[in-house]
This record gives C-alpha cells, sequence and structure tokens, in this order.
C-alpha cells in the first residue's frame, strides 16, 4: 500500500501523463560568503538573496591513510534565494558574512539577460530551510 503512494500504474493516467513522483531537494552545509541583499523585481514577491560556500578536502599523494601526501580542498559557491516571507525576513535580518549555515531546498536552474544584453544561464538554490550553526565569530565589542 506505501508502495502505491509513489508508484502510479497505467490505471492512474491521465491522457499520457504518467502521475508519479520525483523529488528536487539539496542539503547543504557551509559559510556565507557575503551579507544577504534583498530584491524585489517588477512588483513580485521579495527574494533573499546570498552566497554559500562548501568545501571539499581530500589527501592526495602516496597514500590517503598514513599522513604522507598533501591535502586539497575546493570550494564550492552556491547562490541562495529565501522566497518564503518568514524566512526571507529573518535570513535577511540575521544572516552575516562568516555564518555557518545548514540550508535544504530544491536546485533551479534559469536564464537571464545581463547588463551587455547577453543570455546567461543561472543555478540557484530555493531555500525553504534555514538553520543558523554559528554567527561566524564577528561578535561586536561592547
Amino acid at each position: 500500500q506505501v508502495l502505491r503512494q509513489f508508484v502510479r500504474h497505467e490505471s492512474d493516467t491521465v491522457g499520457s501523463l504518467v502521475l508519479e513522483r520525483s523529488m528536487n531537494r539539496v542539503q547543504l552545509l557551509g559559510r556565507v560568503g557575503q551579507d544577504p541583499i534583498m530584491r524585489q523585481v517588477d512588483g513580485k514577491n521579495p527574494v533573499t538573496i546570498f552566497s554559500l560556500a562548501t568545501n571539499e578536502m581530500w589527501r592526495t599523494g602516496e597514500s590517503e591513510v598514513t599522513q604522507g601526501g598533501d591535502i586539497s580542498q575546493k570550494t564550492t559557491w552556491h547562490r541562495i534565494s529565501v522566497f518564503r516571507p518568514g524566512l526571507r525576513d529573518v535570513t535577511y535580518q540575521y544572516v552575516k558574512k562568516g555564518a555557518r549555515l545548514y540550508v535544504e531546498g530544491k536546485i533551479d536552474y534559469g536564464e537571464y539577460t545581463d547588463k551587455n544584453n547577453v543570455r546567461r544561464q543561472a543555478t540557484t538554490i530555493i531555500a525553504d530551510n534555514v538553520i543558523f550553526l554559528s554567527d561566524g565569530g564577528t561578535k561586536e565589542k561592547v
């Protein structure tokens, strides 16, 4: 019975459309690259945007088990967009550069035209959950 929720049979088709579940889910743990900005385009709902860096590290050289070899690192930058009204406002107000965050959402591929009238592609994470793990160590001195 549980399996029927995820797999639809031919009898459940609408015309030639097959109703089946799919998933677009992203989980990221990283540090914020710059303070968020809030944008509103053409009267649409505002969006909070910030970048998040994730790091991948690995050991190269003779043996990955022993201490020999060099450690390599790759940083990947992700563009995060927050549309949900409550989360959007809290994220805009409290997220700061250097903060460590956990972000859940979905990946979105889009297109835009830059200021030179060149069509560009953009990959964005549409966040539906943001968990604050630290303030980035940028405490104000009193």
